[in-house]
């Protein structure tokens, strides 16, 4: 649905004019994942895929919701009412947002909402961070606070955090936020500090495919949080403050420092993850530097097998994706995202990517998976408004 369809339902469900149209995009994340929560090194990219919004201002504490994805009427809600556990809906994601901005202490009076999505959700494209930084970005503009891109999406994570309950880090929405067309952004999300890398795969002939398995997840589950809890644990042992700071050439030492016990052995794999993701972050960075994007492509590879093996987040049909992306011609293949599920990604050379394609399709069907849904990630542009 286009800014124009949008603007029109609004109008439909509302009775007047939206004041402005927005967008914010989904993320794939290209290399750097579970480090975003250890103070580390990420480097999403945004997509095509956008949610939407068509926004006017209320002054009478009242928010309206609408979403052309869900079936449903117009959902009201008294803003004087939100608190973090009242909602598990897909409101929570708009609400929290209005719930964290007000907490701050911005004056948010209230407002009318109509969203349309084509970020698909549970793929592990960000959904939720989008959603949340299109409406962060409206309410920015029309009560004119003025806030950084940095702190909306601080406080979008604030929301997802706090009032959704979802333990994620601090990368997707700064990429929605943040991110810009024709660039990976290189953050590091101790200090927010930004490098946007050019990544013009077209250019090198090159295209990056996502294959998003129809495997959906829910970050709010156990399974997250229990990888996040394991990783704190881990720097409490260690003695830092973050698994970022461990030195990775002082893995071996720190992971000497643990010890072998059987209760150990998770936190070992967890810390080697994040410190050898760290660096895979920083290798690419080099690569992408040096104009060498193809050699990318094994690093990319390195960064699934440690999610599988060390991390242990992917699932059979991630691997499968993965496995048969590299045997059809991909020069890298990984899951991205949170894992349990969602999506993959192959970077390939250009003229080989009808047959990675055919590939892994017949190779799901062969299986028994839900067919998988293929296309390709373009670098795009951040969080905007459209009119």
């Amino acid at each position: 649905m286009g800014a124009q369809q949008v603007r029109e339902r609004f109008t439909e469900l509302y009775g007047a004019a939206p004041e402005g149209v927005w967008a914010a995009p989904g993320r794939v994340n290209l290399i750097g994942e579970h480090t975003d929560y250890n103070d580390g090194f990420v480097m999403p990219f945004a997509l095509p895929h956008q949610v939407t919004a068509a926004v006017s201002r209320r002054t009478d504490g009242v928010l309206r919701l609408h979403s052309a994805d869900v079936e449903g009427e117009v959902v009201e809600l008294v803003l004087d009412g939100l608190a973090p556990g009242t909602d598990d809906d897909w409101t929570a994601y708009p609400a929290g947002v209005v719930w964290a901005l007000r907490e701050a202490g911005h004056p948010v009076t209230g407002a009318d909402v109509h969203l349309a999505s084509t970020v698909p959700t549970g793929a592990g494209l960000s959904s939720s961070a989008a959603l949340e930084v299109v409406i962060a970005l409206a309410l920015d503009d029309l009560f004119g606070l003025d806030l950084p891109r940095w702190k909306l999406a601080r406080l979008c994570q604030r929301a997802e955090n706090v009032y959704v309950g979802a333990p994620t880090g601090i990368m997707d929405q700064t990429a929605s936020a943040c991110c810009e067309e024709g660039h990976a952004l290189f953050l590091d999300t101790r200090d927010l500090s930004q490098r946007q890398i050019p990544f013009d795969l077209a250019a090198e002939g090159l295209r990056l495919l996502v294959v998003d398995t129809r495997v959906k997840h829910a970050h709010s589950g156990g399974e997250y949080g229990k990888r996040r809890a394991g990783c704190e644990k881990g720097a409490a042992l260690l003695g830092v403050d973050a698994l970022r700071d461990v030195a990775y050439d002082g893995l071996d030492a720190a992971l000497e420092q643990l010890g072998s016990a059987e209760d150990a052995a998770e936190v070992r794999r967890l810390v080697r993850h994040i410190v050898t993701e760290n660096r895979r972050v920083e290798r690419v960075v080099e690569l992408l530097t040096s104009g060498d994007v193809r050699a990318i492509g094994p690093v990319l590879t390195e960064g699934h097998a440690s999610l599988r093996d060390d991390f242990r987040i992917s699932c059979p049909e991630l691997d499968l994706a993965v496995d048969t992306a590299l045997a059809a011609g991909a020069l890298g293949a990984r899951m991205t995202g949170g894992g349990f599920g969602g999506s993959a990604i192959a970077l390939a050379e250009a003229s080989a990517v009808d047959t990675l394609t055919k590939a892994v399709e017949e190779a799901f069907a062969a299986a028994g998976h839900t067919a998988p849904r293929v296309f390709e990630a373009v670098p795009s542009p951040g969080a905007r408004r459209l009119g």
